[in-house]
């Protein structure tokens, strides 16, 4: 046991000698070499996937803000002043996701996904939201990605010199699973913007709401488990919004006439809270 303990320092210090000569000869070496490009390469990334995050949290914030806005429309006289202001804050939101475009030039978009799919989601779910308001329809894919294409204008130049390069062209494409995420979550605002109107006076909105919901209902019920996990996830969200609009309906329809207007929205509210508990219980 004395001899092991008094060989295994000497054994570490040869160690020790060969591992300074081989760092030493390691920092000229082809593999180093190829391992500092690597390490850059992952820097970048990791930066940009940052910047997109930061990106992604602000276009989450202002569409929030946007749709908080549209929930005015079921109280104020003039809505299309409110859909006037919803459509500046939603340029804003768009100036982001250009700003996105721009870090994505020249990479691949399924690689940096997960980083901004939040704020793209609730982005589709806010311009889905107007349109719904203005037009009373969804509004399509193609129409979302028609706004997001921006034209890049070059540089300015000295007065009297001619610009130097042409205007770039910048594209974003919403994925279709973001766009059908975003419209899932359309149906839950759906559904607190037909408790309040009906609290406000307006009997027509929730059998349209109903309608709207039934068809969207129809559309995700023919994908089913065939499409990406989170939309399967999202359809119990959306027959939950969907009930509650159709109880909602048929309070309206069955005891409308016994219930004053102005207590409507305090008898939805309290079924929908006794509905949310029962599905908790369950």
């Amino acid at each position: 046991m004395s001899a092991r303990g008094e060989g295994y320092p000497r054994r570490m210090k040869t160690s020790q000698k060969t591992d300074d000569r081989d760092t030493g000869a390691n920092l000229t070496s082809p593999v180093m070499a190829a391992f500092k490009v690597f390490q850059q390469e992952l820097d970048t990334k990791h930066d940009k996937h940052e910047r997109l995050v930061k990106l992604s949290r602000d276009i989450t914030i202002e569409s929030k803000r946007t749709i908080f806005l549209l929930h005015r429309v079921t109280s104020v006289p003039d809505v299309e002043e409110v859909l006037t202001e919803a459509d500046l804050k939603l340029d804003g939101v768009r100036l982001n996701i250009r700003m996105i475009a721009e870090e994505l030039r020249g990479e691949d978009l399924h690689q940096f996904h997960r980083a901004f799919t939040p704020g793209i989601q609730e982005y589709v779910e806010a311009v889905s939201f107007h349109h719904f308001i203005r037009h009373r329809t969804l509004i399509s894919l193609e129409e979302i990605n028609t706004k997001l294409v921006f034209v890049k204008e070059p540089e300015d130049t000295p007065e009297g010199q001619q610009p130097m390069g042409t205007p770039q062209v910048l594209t974003f494409q919403v994925t279709p699973t973001d766009y059908l995420l975003g419209v899932a979550d359309l149906t839950g605002e759906l559904m607190r913007m037909c408790i309040s109107s009906v609290g406000n006076g307006d009997m027509d909105t929730p059998f349209q709401v109903s309608m709207f919901l039934r068809q969207i209902h129809d559309g995700f019920s023919y994908i089913g488990n065939t499409g990406p996990y989170e939309v399967s996830k999202k359809l119990h969200t959306l027959r939950q919004s969907l009930s509650k609009v159709e109880d909602a309906c048929y309070t309206l329809k069955v005891r409308g006439s016994e219930i004053p207007k102005h207590m409507l929205a305090d008898v939805f509210s309290s079924r929908t809270a006794m509905m949310d508990q029962d599905e908790g219980m369950a």
